[in-house]
């Protein structure tokens, strides 16, 4: 079927898109084998070094579980004070008010040009220098530090790129019933403005669980990562193999995150194609004057 952004493919392209996929999957195969054949080489498809993974569950429940705990809690953490941060700085820099606007677009290009490695670095020396938070606990403060800092100013992005995004006629209708700028932030702009930058928001949560890992690997916070040097310094030299294991881990894990992303974009758009309006109709003249609905 073709429509204004994309022609069906004619019997020509379909024979050559074809063949192009032929050819990507023998390479792909090709490198495959080649990987493999140098990691046999050296040894490392020796079943020794693979062995702790599937007969010993000591390896499971004495590092990699408690350090996926670790980095999920690390994730979970950064994600429910990134949030809210983003929003407000998003709405921050589309406000009217240049004493709101400017500092917030301020905050958000400083934070967004720093490596978000540099910002853990700096957040456990502060640490160090001005607290007294434990050292059990400071790399783990660091980590969410840095994450928050930077994913909070790259969701303010978002969030202002999925605003205005909007046709500017719905602002316009908003304010010509009487709505307030907050009301029509609220009831107008921010239910419409979700479903679009859905997608390129579990994306940047995705950035999160795996910016994690630089904690495990600079910081030395016990997440899934710090992994990577604890197994094989107790079961034999076996990096390449562990670090296999903990790259499957990491893809389950998004893999689960993104799909429930997707189920819950499909969810979004089908609530709102059998929704009549975003606001129901009733309630208009109400939020316009601030009376009550319910009130009679």
């Amino acid at each position: 079927m073709s429509s204004v952004l994309y022609d069906t493919p004619g019997p020509k392209a379909r024979r050559r898109n074809a063949l192009y996929t032929v050819v990507f999957a023998l390479v792909s195969v090709a490198v495959l084998w080649w990987v493999l054949s140098v990691m046999g080489d050296k040894g490392q498809l020796e079943a020794a070094k693979w062995k702790p993974f599937v007969a010993d569950s000591q390896v499971w429940t004495t590092y990699l579980l408690p350090g996926l705990g670790e980095t999920l809690k690390a994730a979970a953490l950064a994600i429910v004070i990134a949030l809210p941060v983003g929003a407000l700085l998003g709405i921050g820099r589309l406000s009217e008010h240049a004493w709101v606007r400017i500092p917030a677009g301020a905050v958000v290009e400083f934070f967004r040009a720093i490596p978000v490695l540099m910002l853990m670095i700096f957040g456990s020396a502060l640490y160090v220098q001005f607290t007294d938070v434990s050292s059990d606990v400071r790399p783990l403060y660091a980590v969410v530090t840095g994450l928050v800092l930077y994913n909070a100013s790259v969701i303010a992005e978002i969030l202002r790129a999925g605003i205005e995004s909007l046709p500017r006629g719905q602002t316009d209708a908003a304010k010509a019933v009487g709505m307030r700028k907050s009301q029509v932030m609220q009831y107008v702009l921010l239910p419409q403005a979700v479903t679009a930058m859905l997608p390129a928001l579990v994306s940047q949560l995705v950035v999160i669980l795996k910016d994690t890992a630089l904690g495990g690997a600079v910081l030395g916070i016990a997440d899934l990562m710090a992994t990577y040097r604890t197994i094989p310094a107790n079961y034999g030299s076996n990096t390449i193999a562990t670090l296999v294991v903990l790259a499957v881990i990491y893809i389950l894990v998004n893999f689960v995150l993104t799909s429930f992303a997707s189920w819950l974009e499909r969810r979004l758009r089908s609530s709102k194609r059998t929704s009549d309006a975003v606001v129901p109709p009733g309630t208009v003249d109400d939020m316009a004057t601030g009376r009550n609905s319910d009130a009679s």
